[in-house]
């Protein structure tokens, strides 16, 4: 049932998402504008790749934390245990609205990121155990190819069937068609990346290097 209180909670969970840590904390520290070099996005990738991991894992920490921090407003909103029907459907709305908030920032001209580190924190407060197989996906993955994009997306298109196959009996409905969208969604956000991976102009990130400089178009 829709109150005023899951509206202001909603409200709240965009907003949160639309704290643009990489773009703030460029221009505060660097005096750069993330989104004018690099992938031109505003996500944690493109931070370590224009301004250096002092810079990027700060940022990656609070996306996160954006996503994560949204999701468990439900602590305080329902009475429902963690892990009913109910309890998992308010987390993904709290978690949606916190990812448009991000990839549509209201404190940033509505010019966010793709949303993976917000994504990851989404997941992480409704399914801890799924996201950390996933997570093992991405890392596996971008080491082997060196492209965090390729990491991403197949970290992603594997969750819904992490899901399925290891936590069939634990998790509702509705999270396995969420986890889908999710597949979904990073391929639509992607599709700059797949381009340049189809013709191999991809480039490769270093999340631990230091600072490479920010003319980086």
């Amino acid at each position: 049932m829709i109150t005023p209180i899951t509206v202001s909670a909603l409200l709240l969970a965009y907003l949160l998402g639309s704290f643009p840590s990489a773009v703030w904390i460029g221009k505060m520290f660097y005096g750069v504008d993330v989104r004018e070099f690099g992938s031109g996005n505003a996500g944690a990738t493109n931070t370590f790749r224009v301004l250096g991991k002092k810079a990027g894992v700060p940022v990656l920490i609070l996306d996160i934390l954006k996503g994560w921090v949204a999701v468990n407003m439900t602590y305080y909103l329902l009475d429902d245990a963690p892990g009913t029907a109910p309890y998992v459907n308010m987390q993904i709305v709290l978690g949606l609205a916190a990812l448009i908030g991000h990839i549509f920032p209201l404190f940033a001209g509505f010019r966010g990121g793709k949303g993976i580190a917000t994504l990851l924190g989404i997941m992480l407060a409704i399914q801890p155990a799924a996201s950390a197989v996933a997570i093992l996906v991405f890392v596996a993955v971008f080491l082997a190819s060196g492209y965090v994009s390729l990491g991403s997306m197949s970290a992603g298109f594997t969750f819904p069937f992490i899901i399925m196959v290891f936590f069939n009996t634990t998790v509702v409905p509705s999270l396995v068609v969420f986890s889908f969208l999710i597949a979904i969604l990073i391929l639509i956000t992607h599709q700059k990346n797949i381009e340049r991976l189809i013709k191999r102009q991809e480039s490769k990130t270093q999340l631990l290097k230091k600072k490479q400089g920010v003319f980086l178009k």
